[in-house]
């Protein structure tokens, strides 16, 4: 690149050094110098021997520095950096506070410059805006038991509240008990707080919130809460035995209750279990009678078992009850049980919208009360509709029978069985709870 520029200017090409095998190959030999680490000795803390000695191993300074052992080499200066302007220069005044009325003078030091600025810390003297009352306004308004709180109780006690800013405690402490009875903190507040919610309504102050205080619920917690503090350690460790006690019965509830669940569980596959089974034995002995008498016997009704099984299953829905300890939710209330099949929670959420009724209404007691009582009732509609399609398969199987048996002969439904049977058709669209075991078993 020199050689470039220098052939540009037209100017003399320095001699660059003859390269040989020797000068390439040449490398220059560095010679690293370890550095020396003093060694603590054995047994003494790293700590104490940072203290004594650092990396550049110099003596321990004889009076503490910041600038000892690197310290001061980062933020901090070392060296103090004086400007070429003038040093504003600093006068002895005095001066005056604001937030002060009894016009007392201090002194102290103030740059001449800032003559003009008022004393700095007079913004942070905030004072409480304390309502007053006249004379009319006690007697109309605030006038009260005189054997409880007289108009010189109350004006000294709202003198009290000008002079320590509502600082209650302090408030009590100052209180004239030679002219006056003792009053608690609790009754302080009381009183003033009355006073103000009375002024406030006068007025018709909108804006400002009216304070309601129970000087009562407070007395409870103070008085529960030295309870609290009173305590023995044969009493607080009575209490956690207990504590601990509850937490083993909670446990243990919960854990029959679970054994309960299972054993329900397996109760109810095992009654299902020997309903198929019966049904498919039914079944058969239901075909070989019916192929050896199906002229001499009419059908058997299940007009009976369809009743028993309304009856069983008529109570509706049964909600779980919270009543145990902890906390709970009003919606849980509404849920349904695990036992309800999905296809009746099917049929029920059908029902609910051919009837309008909201499937999510706001958990409250009564609406939550009400709204499972129409759910079981609707579920008991549903099993009597499923019933009531049965029982007139039943009717159209023994009038066909009658006709077989007696040739030429007809059997009369009645005219009421007829309207309910076209009613509960014209339903069976929007609801249908019917079982495939049950249409099995009719069909067969």
């Amino acid at each position: 690149m020199n050689s470039d520029v220098r052939d540009i200017l037209d100017l003399e090409r320095v001699p660059s050094p003859e390269v040989t095998k020797d000068t390439f190959l040449q490398t220059k030999k560095k010679s690293f110098e370890r550095a020396k680490v003093s060694k603590r000795p054995e047994g003494m803390h790293r700590e104490v021997f940072a203290l004594l000695y650092n990396d550049n191993k110099d003596a321990p300074p004889l009076l503490p520095a910041d600038t000892a052992l690197g310290i001061g080499t980062g933020y901090k200066q070392q060296k103090a950096r004086l400007g070429m302007r003038k040093v504003r220069s600093w006068q002895w005044t005095p001066f005056t506070n604001p937030a002060r009325t009894d016009g007392a003078v201090f002194h102290h030091w103030k740059r001449i410059s800032d003559d003009t600025r008022e004393y700095p810390f007079a913004k942070f003297n905030k004072q409480l805006q304390i309502p007053s009352y006249t004379v009319n306004e006690y007697n109309t308004h605030l006038r009260t038991n005189p054997l409880k709180w007289s108009k010189a109780q109350t004006d000294h006690l709202f003198d009290l509240a000008k002079r320590f800013d509502i600082r209650f405690i302090i408030m009590a402490d100052r209180w004239d008990k030679a002219n006056f009875d003792t009053k608690s903190v609790e009754d302080l507040k009381e009183r003033y707080y009355e006073v103000i919610g009375i002024l406030q309504k006068i007025k018709g102050n909108p804006e400002k919130k009216v304070y309601v205080y129970d000087a009562e619920h407070e007395r409870k917690r103070k008085e529960q809460l030295k309870k609290l503090f009173d305590r023995t350690p044969k009493q607080i460790d009575e209490e956690l035995m207990l504590l601990n006690e509850l937490k083993k019965i909670e446990a243990r509830k919960k854990e029959r209750e679970r054994k309960t669940q299972d054993l329900q569980k397996l109760i109810s596959q095992a009654d299902q279990g020997d309903s198929v089974q019966n049904t498919q034995t039914a079944r058969k002995h239901e075909k070989k009678f019916y192929k050896k008498k199906i002229h001499n016997q009419p059908r058997p009704s299940k007009l009976d078992s369809v009743v028993n099984a309304v009856e069983t299953a008529g109570t509706g829905i049964k909600f779980a009850d919270l009543r145990g300890s902890g906390v709970s939710l009003r919606s849980q209330k509404m849920k349904l049980p695990a036992n309800i099949g999905q296809k009746k929670a099917k049929a029920l959420e059908q029902a609910l919208q051919e009837f309008k009724v909201d499937p999510l209404p706001p958990p409250t007691d009564e609406i939550s009360n009400s709204f499972n009582e129409l759910r079981s009732d609707l579920v008991l509609l549903c099993e009597l509709r499923t019933a009531l399609s049965t029982c007139t398969f039943e009717l159209e199987s023994l009038k066909h029978q009658y006709e077989a048996i007696c040739p030429g002969k007809t059997l009369n439904i009645p005219q009421s069985l007829i309207n309910l049977t076209d009613r509960n058709k014209a339903n069976d669209n929007s609801l249908d709870v019917t079982d495939t075991s049950n249409s099995q078993s009719g069909n067969g």
